[in-house]
């Protein structure tokens, strides 16, 4: 289930055809789902940014963090050189180290001669459902989500690196949607997915209706330990349109608003972090001698750019959302987070007057 599938629309710009990230041509996504005894919930999920193969051509990125307590290796060469030349992977805190050695090593097999990396790794804490210190994410498992990588519905809830995840005192996990500008704005696509583990139950907002309220604690419990407000929600914004890195890199703080139209605030414990790249200006590598030292290369004109900023608020809000109703109730390592009830949101919003049975 998502947002859509129970006739909650947000925003005002139109989703892709997916309603993913994947609308955006090219970029693919792959999970691998770690559900094993009693305590291994977790895993890692891929983002590729292009059909090429991985690492052989980068494409325009930037970079912004709304609040550090968190981790994202890779970030510093994306902020010098605007560059993104490797997958995105998203995992669990103490998953990062094996990740980007999993992702190093495929980018050097690949390569025939002397090669180095740089992955973008990210991650959020999934501390509560899944034993996180026993480390459980093995290269084998990188390597099958990066093979795993496609086009096409991407899954959401309880898979990939958002396995274990939890937000608002409610299950969370892996979340997605993309949003479509007007032809007079070039037409261009704006995809977000995020990595939901942040918010407390108070806070939790869907267009606009303080749903965390409506379902205290006290009717459906959520073990929000000491500091309340702990927790990191990873986003990733594709679009096609031919951004340069400081356009990117603004796109990427859009993030921060969707973010907030959720509930989200930026808390001191909270590793909010969002990275944005382009793929509307290619082949931006030169590895052969005698080619040209030069790139033609296409900007899109400031004037359109605040249609894109809506694209990534209105996508990163419903990506959070989606990555909540996706989410089925989870027990694992002595706790249980449980799904935000589908039948009570749409009863709360009704009284509101949102969702299907509040539109006019």
């Amino acid at each position: 289930m998502r947002a859509r599938d129970l006739g909650i629309q947000l925003g005002m710009l139109p989703p892709g055809r997916l309603n993913a990230i994947t609308d955006v041509a090219g970029v693919r996504v792959g999970h691998r789902t770690l559900i094993r005894d009693d305590a291994v919930r977790t895993g890692v999920t891929i983002i590729h940014p292009h059909e090429s193969e991985p690492g052989s051509e980068p494409v325009f990125a930037g970079t912004h963090t709304l609040n550090g307590n968190g981790e994202a290796t890779g970030l510093e060469w994306i902020r010098e050189a605007g560059l993104l030349g490797t997958p995105i992977a998203l995992t669990n805190t103490h998953s990062v180290g094996a990740v980007h050695h999993a992702l190093v090593g495929a980018s050097v097999r690949r390569k025939a001669g002397p090669a180095w990396a740089l992955p973008v790794v990210a991650e959020t804490w999934d501390g509560y459902l899944n034993d996180i210190d026993a480390q459980h994410v093995s290269e084998e498992d990188v390597l099958a989500a990066l093979a795993a990588c496609e086009a096409g519905p991407v899954a959401e809830g309880n898979v990939g690196g958002g396995t274990g995840m939890k937000a608002f005192g409610f299950k969370a996990g892996i979340g997605t949607s993309s949003r479509v500008v007007g032809d007079e704005h070039g037409g261009y696509t704006v995809g977000a997915l995020a990595q939901a583990n942040h918010g407390i139950r108070e806070r939790l907002i869907i267009d606009g209706v303080p749903v965390g309220r409506e379902i205290p604690r006290t009717l459906i419990p959520g073990p929000d330990r000491s500091p309340a407000g702990g927790g990191s929600v990873i986003v990733v914004l594709a679009t096609d349109a031919p951004l340069l890195p400081h356009q990117c890199r603004r796109l990427a703080q859009r993030a921060t608003i969707g973010v907030a139209r959720t509930g989200g605030g930026g808390e001191n414990d909270s590793g909010d972090i969002f990275l944005a790249f382009a793929v509307g200006n290619r082949g931006l590598t030169a590895e052969d001698e005698g080619e040209s030292a030069h790139h033609a290369l296409t900007m899109l004109d400031d004037d359109h750019i605040t249609e894109l900023f809506w694209a990534a608020i209105e996508a990163t809000e419903e990506a959070i959302v989606n990555s909540l109703i996706a989410a089925e109730t989870m027990t694992g390592n002595g706790n249980t987070f449980h799904a935000l009830p589908a039948d009570r949101l749409l009863e709360i919003l009704a009284r509101y007057g949102r969702g299907p049975a509040g539109q006019v």
